[in-house]
């Protein structure tokens, strides 16, 4: 069957595709574990048991994600690659979109910025403001547990009761830019304000942090078009919370379906255009 793993071993979620021998996508799934190791081997065996595969359906593994670096030998002794996470981000930005070329995020713990083409790929920056400070921050200020807990929250809250737009300041009607626009997060917290409110100014801050690292990244490659990857673009309202941002800056931003696996599907294209290093195991 010759079908191809690619696996993103993430801070705190393993994602795995199945692609076929000609890069169409067969299956994709999610693993949650604190052990990278742990979350590999059972995002695998997951896969192949979900999609009814033996072991010698499996023609390569490709690994990819901060996770990858524990890894050295083969997975259950199958050709084992590895893929520089940038090049995956890259990769598999510009497939599930169908551009050319453009900046591509991967919104993971924190978040990382590339400049991708067919022909090159290379890292723009990034900011520790990410998933990891999502959740931190969530926990912190209403005792979510989980992110489960905190996607919860957000579908009641209310963003008027947390932060200061720039119509609080002033009632003068001629704005540069925009009466909505905030002017400081977490700038207004009302005591009337819920955990629901707070879980959504965090998320709003993040995003807004994101966006705008979004427009220096693009601004810095000569495009408008950034596409976003990565678990974060499932969560509920970001696209609403993106969408000022874009508005703002005059962006183009396109989050793809399958957006959360794109760093593992890129993995697997890349290493189909022979660009994988193969892990062997140890000498002895």
């Amino acid at each position: 069957m010759g079908i191809i793993l690619g696996v993103d071993i993430g801070g705190s979620t393993t994602k795995i595709v199945g692609l076929r021998e000609d890069g169409s996508l067969l299956s994709a799934l999610r693993v949650n574990a604190n052990d990278q190791l742990t979350s590999l081997y059972g995002a695998v065996g997951n896969f192949l048991n979900t999609n009814r595969l033996k072991l010698q359906d499996i023609s390569r593994i490709v690994l990819t994600g901060v996770g990858s670096s524990y890894v050295n030998q083969p997975i259950y002794g199958i050709h084992t690659e590895k893929v520089p996470e940038f090049d995956a981000i890259g990769c598999g930005g510009l497939s599930l979109s169908g551009k050319d070329n453009a900046a591509v995020g991967r919104l993971g713990t924190g978040t990382a910025f590339v400049w991708a083409t067919p022909d090159e790929i290379c890292h723009l920056g990034g900011s520790g403001v990410g998933g990891g400070t999502l959740f931190g921050l969530c926990s912190l200020l209403t005792g979510a547990r989980s992110m489960e807990q905190v996607e919860k929250l957000l579908e009641d809250g209310d963003l008027s009761r947390i932060d200061l737009s720039v119509g609080d300041l002033s009632k003068d009607a001629d704005f540069s830019l925009g009466s909505d626009v905030t002017a400081a997060n977490f700038g207004k917290i009302s005591e009337d304000a819920i955990p629901g409110d707070l879980a959504l100014g965090v998320t709003n801050m993040v995003m807004q942090v994101i966006g705008t690292i979004s427009f220096f990244a693009t601004r810095s490659c000569g495009t408008k078009t950034v596409i976003l990857t990565g678990t974060l673009t499932g969560m509920p309202r970001v696209k609403e919370l993106l969408g000022p941002v874009a508005e703002l800056y005059g962006l183009d931003i396109i989050i793809p379906d399958h957006a959360a696996y794109a760093p593992a599907i890129g993995a697997a294209l890349f290493s189909l255009k022979g660009g994988g290093t193969a892990v062997d195991y140890p000498e002895t």
